[in-house]
C-alpha cells in the first residue's frame, strides 16, 4: 500500500532536483524517494546506535567495567597493521 505525500521545494531546491533527474534519466518523483529511503536508512541506524551507546553507557554505570584508552590504542594500532584481534575484555 502506498500513500501521496506533498512536499514544497523552494526554486532553486526544485530547478536542481529538474536538471538532476535529467540528467541520470530518472523522473524528480524517484529522486525523491532514492534521497529519502538514503535519509531513513542512515537516520534509523544512528538511532540503533545511539540506543546500544545509551545502554552500554547505563551498563558501565552499573558495573563500572570498561576498555581503559591504552589498551583500546593499542587495539587499534593492531588493527591498523592487520593483525585480526578480538575486541578486549572490560576491566
Amino acid at each position: 500500500m502506498s500513500s501521496t505525500q506533498a512536499i514544497k521545494l523552494d526554486d532553486e531546491t526544485n530547478s536542481r532536483l529538474k536538471v538532476l533527474a535529467q540528467q541520470r534519466n530518472r523522473s524528480a518523483h524517484w529522486l525523491m524517494r532514492d534521497a529519502l529511503q538514503r535519509y531513513l536508512v542512515e537516520e534509523e541506524r544512528y538511532e540503533r546506535e545511539k540506543a546500544e551507546d545509551l545502554a552500554e553507557y547505563e551498563d558501565y554505570l552499573i558495573t563500572g567495567k570498561a576498555v581503559d584508552n591504552e589498551t583500546v590504542t593499542s587495539w587499534l594500532h593492531e588493527l591498523a597493521n592487520g593483525n585480526k584481534v578480538a575486541w578486549p575484555n572490560q576491566k
